[in-house]
């Protein structure tokens, strides 16, 4: 039998939405789902048990970081990376690729890989997809990513293709040397904003044998005019029976539309970074706690919410504490924030089981003063140039 399944047991009748199971070697989820973020092997200021407590499912490990510290041996010796997190859930580490693009002071990308400087040390560090496959080996996740090239925007049509290219390589390379087990290998889709190229690397990584596809090269600094379109563009073509992964997205909008557009997993830094500088996520929109308009509020952070933090503390408590820089203020809203993403998602799933979504949707869209998917059309190429091009000469507009 194998360790990894995924079934969809009803789809939304009016939208994409889809409502499934996605079963590991290490437990199952129900998707759609939102993985918190573990770069360094933790979610900032959890326990384990705060995750769990928070309805947080399943967990996402940063390779390029846990290869550069302690390492990615280092944690194989002691048991991988469930047992050196002490995390007994499902966990997807990524491949790198993203953080050499966002991180690193790139030195050298060739056919094989890209070469670059430690953002810890100045080493000079060599990753391509054998030692991401090896790291991500070491490490012993449940899912694994193919080593990818993440394309910057703005980018032109004919960079976009060769960045698509060296993706395309590298998948090939990165099914090479991954050796199963217990883990299974999801492929990367690029090709920027140009649904031309979408569309050939949809045909190029889905005749491949990967267990389940993830949308990249989104959220990279692009408008919601370009990211919306081209999502609501690929989505529907990765196949019907394996997840689809929508990498580093985003806010509740966001996640409310990819589903309507297909989506099954999400993760994102938003909630705890969000958290950490005293924004929360709330049923009746953003809420900034550090206003002074909160010194003197006896009114829980959420008014629907049954968090840890909601049920305990008030407005005015936690706008002290984080004013007076306590680590608390940090954890509390961490608290509160993960849950929110963790019901927003149970909700959707219910409301995907109730034939209901897309009145969901609308509500959510509403709360958070965000349009709809449905309102974006995709641009042709041409514009998308135009506009790149002008993003690079006048940066503030992007």
């Amino acid at each position: 039998m194998p360790l990894f399944k995924f079934a969809i047991s009803k789809k939304d009748r009016d939208s994409g939405a889809r409502l499934g199971r996605l079963e590991t070697a290490h437990g199952g989820v129900d998707t759609p789902v939102f993985m918190a973020v573990g770069t360094q092997g933790t979610v900032k200021g959890m326990t384990p048990r705060q995750l769990s407590d928070c309805g947080v499912g399943m967990v996402l490990g940063n390779t390029y970081h846990l290869m550069l510290r302690p390492g990615s041996e280092r944690i194989a010796q002691l048991g991988g990376l469930h047992r050196f997190m002490a995390w007994d859930g499902p966990i997807l580490t990524d491949s790198g690729g993203f953080q050499v693009f966002s991180l690193a002071d790139l030195t050298k990308r060739d056919d094989r890989g890209v070469t670059f400087r430690s953002h810890i040390d100045g080493d000079l560090i060599r990753l391509d997809p054998e030692r991401s496959m090896k790291v991500q080996r070491d490490l012993g996740s449940d899912v694994v990513m193919a080593f990818d090239d993440c394309t910057p925007y703005p980018a032109d049509h004919a960079a976009t293709r060769a960045s698509m290219a060296l993706t395309h390589r590298w998948a090939d390379h990165s099914l090479n040397y991954f050796q199963g087990g217990h883990q299974s290998l999801f492929g990367i889709v690029q090709g920027g904003m140009y649904a031309d190229l979408r569309d050939a690397s949809v045909r190029e990584l889905c005749a491949k044998p990967f267990a389940g596809f993830a949308v990249g090269g989104l959220s990279v600094g692009e408008p919601k005019e370009l990211m919306y379109p081209i999502l609501r563009h690929t989505a529907p073509q990765l196949p019907e029976d394996k997840p689809r992964y929508l990498m580093g997205v985003g806010t509740p909008a966001d996640l409310v539309n990819a589903v309507s557009a297909g989506i099954d997993m999400f993760d994102c830094v938003m909630p705890t970074r969000n958290a950490r500088n005293g924004y929360a996520f709330t049923s009746e929109g953003p809420v900034s706690i550090k206003q002074a308009a909160h010194k003197d509020s006896d009114l829980p952070l959420d008014p629907n919410c049954d968090c840890y933090t909601c049920t305990r503390f008030t407005r005015a408590y936690l706008n002290h504490i984080y004013r007076a820089g306590e680590i608390l203020a940090s954890v509390l809203m961490t608290l509160h924030n993960l849950s929110f993403y963790q019901n927003l998602m149970a909700n959707m799933r219910r409301a995907i089981a109730a034939d209901r979504f897309p009145a969901f949707k609308e509500q959510i869209l509403q709360v958070y003063g965000a349009r709809d998917i449905l309102d974006y059309t995709l641009p042709d190429n041409a514009t998308i140039e135009a506009h790149a091009r002008n993003v690079e000469d006048h940066p503030s507009c992007g």
